[in-house]
Order: C-alpha cells, then sequence, then structure tokens
C-alpha cells in the first residue's frame, strides 16, 4: 500500500506484492524491499521496475529475507530468517538450504554477498548508529523456541566496513514477553524499535528512555516527513503517527 501525506489518501502500490517484508531506501532514493515470497532482496526502480538484487548465496536459496538498510557505501545489509518458509501464511513452505539463519552484506557493484553474521536464532529487524560505527540486529529466535532469543545485540562495524565484531553483546532484552522487530535510530543515537504493542526508545548506553504505548503489536517503524521528525509506525492491522523531538539519522557525509 502506499500512503501519500499531501492529502492522506491510500493506493495500492503493487500487487500482488509476493508477501514484501522490511523495506528502505536507497541513496537514489529507490525502494528496497525483502520478498519472503520471491525469498530475495529486490529494487524498485525509478521507472517503477523491479531487479532482483540477490535470491541466491553460494549456489543455494536464500530463506526469506526479513528486514534491510543500505550503508552510505552503498551496500545492502539484511537479515534471513525462516518466516517466509515455515508455512505458506507469509509465503511459500519450503526446506531452508542454507543450515542458518545468517545476516548478509550485498556489494551491489560486484553483486557479492556473503554472511556478515551466523550465530543469530532468527535476526530480525536491523540499523545502523548515526556514524555508522555501530549496527544494531533483533533476535527473535523465541518464535522458534521456548526461552529463546527476545533482544537486540550491538555489534562494532570494522575498520574496513565491511565486517561485524565477534562479540556476543545484548544491548537490552524485550519486557514482558514481548519481541523486537522493526527499529530505526535518531540524530542522538537512540534506538526507536517495535516492541510487543509499543515502541521503545533506548539511549547509546542501553538505558530505557520511553515508550509509546499502542493498541496491538508493532512490527516496524520508519523516520519521515520534511524533517525526518515524524515517526511512522506500522503496528498489526494500523498506521500510526507521532512528532518527536528528534530526527532520523541520515547517512553521514562522504
Amino acid at each position: 500500500m502506499r500512503w501519500d501525506e499531501t492529502d492522506g489518501s491510500v493506493s495500492v502500490f503493487r500487487q500482488p506484492c509476493g508477501h514484501t517484508n522490511g523495506h528502505t531506501v536507497d541513496r537514489e532514493g529507490r525502494l528496497v524491499s525483502c520478498e519472503h515470497q520471491g525469498r530475495c532482496v529486490s529494487r524498485t526502480e525509478h521507472d517503477g521496475s523491479r531487479t532482483v538484487l540477490v535470491s541466491h548465496v553460494g549456489g543455494k536459496r536464500l530463506n526469506s529475507p526479513n528486514d534491510v538498510v543500505v550503508k552510505s557505501d552503498g551496500s545492502i545489509w539484511f537479515t534471513d530468517p525462516t518466516y517466509g518458509i515455515d508455512s505458506d501464511y507469509e509465503g511459500d513452505a519450503a526446506q531452508p538450504e542454507l543450515g542458518g539463519s545468517h545476516v548478509y552484506r550485498l556489494d551491489p557493484s560486484t553483486g557479492e554477498c556473503r554472511a556478515v553474521a551466523t550465530d543469530f536464532e532468527k535476526p530480525n529487524g536491523l540499523a545502523f548508529s548515526p556514524d555508522e560505527s555501530v549496527l544494531y540486529i533483533a533476535d527473535t529466535g523465541a518464535t522458534h523456541r521456548k526461552g529463546g532469543a527476545r533482544h537486540l545485540r550491538r555489534f562494532q562495524v570494522g575498520q574496513d566496513g565491511h565486517t561485524l565484531s565477534s562479540a556476543r553483546e545484548v544491548f537490552a532484552t524485550c519486557e514482558k514477553g514481548g519481541l523486537f522487530d522493526g527499529l530505526r535510530v535518531d540524530v542522538h543515537g537512540n534506538v526507536w524499535t517495535s516492541a510487543g504493542p509499543g515502541v521503545d526508545c533506548y539511549a547509546p548506553d542501553g538505558a530505557r528512555l520511553g515508550r509509546i504505548e499502542l493498541p496491538e503489536a508493532v512490527a516496524n517503524v520508519c523516520f519521515g516527513g520534511r524533517k525526518r521528525n515524524r515517526l511512522f509506525i506500522c503496528a498489526t492491522t494500523s498506521i500510526h503517527a507521532i512528532y518527536l523531538n528528534t530526527r532520523g539519522a541520515s547517512w553521514p557525509a562522504r
């Protein structure tokens, strides 16, 4: 679906949409999408055509890309849990080929796609800090295992800009049995993350600053508006928005 802020209209952007999940935009304003049914990461070009960026790694099909972020160097980082192939509900039921749910980095200029983190149960939402020195990644393994992961991890990005630290640092754990899903970071480095029926805000040191309560479970969030100071919230069956006294982080100067 497509919502237009200028007149409040809602229309169909693409149908069928292939059980597409997380989206982001690249530095040219093109929509980059994670497709559960297509088991790929795709890009919508300026003319409206669709380009598949990656669907296989090492000759094996991806599970079902879930969420994605584009770094300032143009590289595309995405998570690949099995939600889209676990059943016919969010995609098409199928057997995984990769033997795990990993986090990947795609270089669109060369087409090289490789895993940057392989020790997740079910990697989900992800976002870089404002200076891109840190990558936050949610793990929602509790959907598949009693006592499974329901936390947000923090990784230091290597000096090469291509790799992640191997530290298993847990940044925050979702309270009251909820799950973190999609997340975004503001200009101060605060993390705004879906957390069950609401959005939690964490300072860069991990302190929980506050919460926006919603009437139903939240899946994803995104900063938008002319000043990027409006947080759009995708809940289970509804979209919400709230103006904040901060702005979403943008790419650092190159």
